[in-house]
């Protein structure tokens, strides 16, 4: 018998007899365990520190084993004083809560950004962190910006614009927004995004107390006529945009208009964060620069994220910015967390993703693997877009069903199924927009019945509700399905 199976075999023992016994009985010694089950002291020791730490059991010195005395449950709690104690809920978006559901055995996940899982680096990162684990260094108390090697990539990453000093390493994306948005705001104040945009940067601004105004996109990216506008009505002094394969329509801000939008921002002294989190996941020709690197006069603030590139487990990520925007960040930065855990930032610093990227065999896989799948799943052209649409170059697709049809107003199991983890048909996060809505609702659907990978171009969903074609079920880059009214 092997030590993995001795052990549970003590603990089912051990279970039984605290259940037979009942609270507060006496349980067999350890003696009696080894001779009945013919293992060793420490396998009984192990399995009893489990079971204590599970509250199953408890262990008094010079007297034994017995089985955990429990409180009384006559009384039911009563939790409701809460509410009052709390007050209002906060501002958020329960829409990112069904963003981050993790996907039920039967639900095919389509509304995350993330590499398919049979794509990540898992391998390389496991490696990594097993050896940056092992240096002393990384248990040590960094600096509070992070590491100089990393930044120092990170800051190679924004085109030159920046210098290792300017960034600081954050815990993810998230994190780094909630840095930012907390930086150079005041609660109440506005503050601009590109309609429709990422749903987690619009929670992250409600949270911090701002109130967020919508600039519509097109197929060329932020119009710069409506983004003057909006700051001259409104007096926001930031603006929230992803240049590169916009989530969730997936525009890149064209090369007219990147001097037209810098432009603006100097008119108005603003600030613009510019998210670049599909910087390494370029699917068709290559990416422009960041606009950071166009900038002389400090107006962007550069957020880049390993975790889309490397894996949702990789948490880290960096935001720069200079002058006395980049000292507020580091400031703020200090009040979160001080710093990244060491092993992860040497982790990060080890794999391909960060020490080669261009040759990094997992974000070629995902290159090469992006237009075959995208064109058996019937994107790019294949479905008619709506009028803000365009066919994909990046890792996401805004489409749209047949015109004419009516939107439904729930697919089934839209809403009961992350939840419950009972999801059966297709289903769906409802976006909900920044204000009001310029453009159809964002909603993604997922959908199954069809082979992961390579699902024909014509098969279509078979849920009660269903009136889009499967675009896309186990997708390079999410699919994102505007839905008529």
């Amino acid at each position: 018998m092997n030590e993995d199976n001795a052990e549970q075999g003590v603990i089912r023992l051990l279970r039984a007899a605290a259940h037979t016994v009942g609270p507060g009985g006496r349980l067999p010694s350890v003696r009696t365990i080894m001779a009945e089950l013919r293992v060793s002291p420490v396998t009984v020791q192990h399995a009893m520190r489990r079971l204590t730490a599970e509250g199953v059991i408890e262990v008094r010195a010079s007297k034994g084993a017995f089985a955990a005395t429990r409180r009384p449950t006559s009384e039911v709690p009563d939790l409701e004083w809460q509410s009052v104690a709390l007050g209002a809920k906060p501002p958020g978006d329960e829409s990112l809560r069904d963003l981050l559901t993790v996907p039920g055995p039967e639900m095919v996940p389509m509304s995350g950004g993330y590499l398919d899982p049979e794509l990540q680096s898992v391998a390389a990162l496991g490696a990594a962190l097993g050896r940056a684990a092992r240096r002393p260094e990384a248990w040590a108390r960094g600096p509070v910006e992070g590491r100089e090697e990393l930044r120092a990539w990170f800051a190679r990453q924004a085109g030159g614009a920046f210098r290792a000093g300017d960034m600081v390493v954050c815990p993810g994306g998230q994190a780094a927004l909630s840095t930012a948005f907390r930086a150079l705001t005041e609660p109440g104040d506005p503050v601009l995004v590109e309609a429709p945009t990422y749903l987690g940067a619009i929670a992250t601004a409600r949270s911090a107390g701002l109130r967020v105004v919508p600039v519509p996109a097109d197929a060329d990216g932020v119009r710069p006529d409506l983004l003057n506008a909006a700051f001259a009505r409104t007096g926001a002094k930031v603006f929230y945009c992803q240049p590169l394969y916009a989530n969730p329509h997936g525009a890149v801000l064209s090369r007219e208009r990147r001097p037209e939008v810098l432009a603006v921002l100097a008119k108005h002294g603003a600030f613009l964060i510019e998210d670049d989190f599909a910087r390494d996941l370029v699917i068709d020709g290559t990416p422009p620069p960041p606009l950071a690197a166009d900038d002389i006069h400090g107006h962007v603030i550069y957020l880049r994220s390993l975790t889309k590139s490397a894996a949702p487990g990789l948490r880290v990520a960096a935001i720069g910015a200079r002058g006395a925007a980049g000292a507020r960040l580091r400031s703020a930065r200090v009040m979160d967390d001080f710093f990244v855990a060491g092993p992860l930032q040497l982790a990060a610093l080890e794999i391909s993703v960060i020490a080669s990227m261009a040759a990094s065999p997992h974000l070629a896989a995902a290159g090469a693997e992006g237009p075959p799948r995208r064109a058996a799943h019937g994107v790019g052209g294949q479905t008619p877009p709506t009028p803000a649409r365009h066919d994909p170059v990046g890792r996401h697709a805004g489409v749209g069903p047949p015109a004419g049809r009516r939107r439904r107003r729930r697919t089934d199991g839209s809403r009961r199924g992350p939840r419950r983890g009972r999801l059966r048909r297709p289903a769906l996060v409802r976006g909900r927009p920044a204000g009001p809505a310029p453009a159809p609702d964002v909603r993604r659907r997922a959908a199954r019945g069809v082979d992961r990978r390579r699902a024909p171009a014509g098969r279509r969903g078979r849920g009660r509700g269903d009136t889009s074609r499967i675009v896309n079920l186990r997708p390079t880059f999410p699919v994102v399905i505007p839905a008529h009214r």
